[in-house]
C-alpha cells in the first residue's frame, strides 16, 4: 500500500470529520498510526461506545462516565469539580497579522537537511513561496515543507529534533 501526500492529507482531512479518535493502518510496508485530541468544549466525553459505532465496529460495551479525579498535596483524592482552564491571552496587534506555518503530519521536526549543515531559515529571514523551510521525518522519509507564502520569519517554535503533531504550528511568519 502507498500513500503519497496528497492522500494522507485527504485522509487526515477526512477524518477530522469524524469523531474517530484513532486510526491505525497496516501493511507490510509501513503501519501509520494517527491520533487526535476529543474536544471538551461540550463538556462531556464522548462514550466508548459512539467512539467505536463511529468507526464501524458493533460493540456491546457498557460505558460509565468519566469522573475527573484531583490529588492534593496530602494525597486524598477528590472528584473534580469543572475543569478551570484558561483561554491563552489575545495576540498583540502585530503578531495577530503572523500566519504560522503548520505541520502537515506527525514525526519529527529537523531546521537543516543534514546534522553538519546550516539551517533551512533563522529567525529574520526572507522567505518566498516554494522555499524549502524546514523537514519532517516521518516513518523514516524526510519530508520538506515548503512554504506556501512569502514574508518573514518572526519566530521558529520547535526545537530541532522535536516531535510534532499534526497541525502543530512550526513557525510564525510575517507575510508580505
Amino acid at each position: 500500500m502507498q500513500l503519497d501526500l496528497n492522500q494522507l492529507r485527504e485522509l487526515l482531512a477526512d477524518l477530522d470529520k469524524t469523531n474517530i479518535s484513532e486510526l491505525t493502518l497496516k501493511s507490510a510496508d509501513f503501519e501509520l498510526t494517527v491520533r487526535k485530541e476529543i474536544s471538551l468544549s461540550s463538556g462531556t466525553l464522548p462514550s466508548v461506545e459512539t467512539l467505536l459505532t463511529d468507526a464501524g465496529v458493533s460493540s456491546q460495551l457498557v460505558s460509565s462516565p468519566v469522573v475527573p479525579t484531583v490529588i492534593d498535596s496530602v494525597g486524598k483524592t477528590s472528584p473534580a469539580s469543572s475543569p478551570t482552564v484558561s483561554p491563552p491571552p489575545p495576540p498583540t496587534s502585530t503578531e495577530s497579522k503572523w500566519v504560522e506555518i503548520t505541520s502537515p503530519m506527525v514525526g519529527t521536526f529537523y531546521r537543516s537537511p543534514a546534522p553538519d549543515e546550516p539551517p533551512f531559515v533563522e529567525t529574520g529571514d526572507r522567505i518566498s513561496t516554494g522555499q524549502t523551510v524546514c523537514i519532517i521525518e516521518a516513518m523514516k522519509l524526510m519530508n520538506e515543507i515548503e512554504a506556501e507564502f512569502s514574508g518573514q520569519v518572526m519566530e521558529i517554535l520547535i526545537q530541532n529534533g522535536s516531535p510534532v503533531e499534526y497541525g502543530q504550528p512550526l513557525m510564525r511568519v510575517k507575510p508580505d
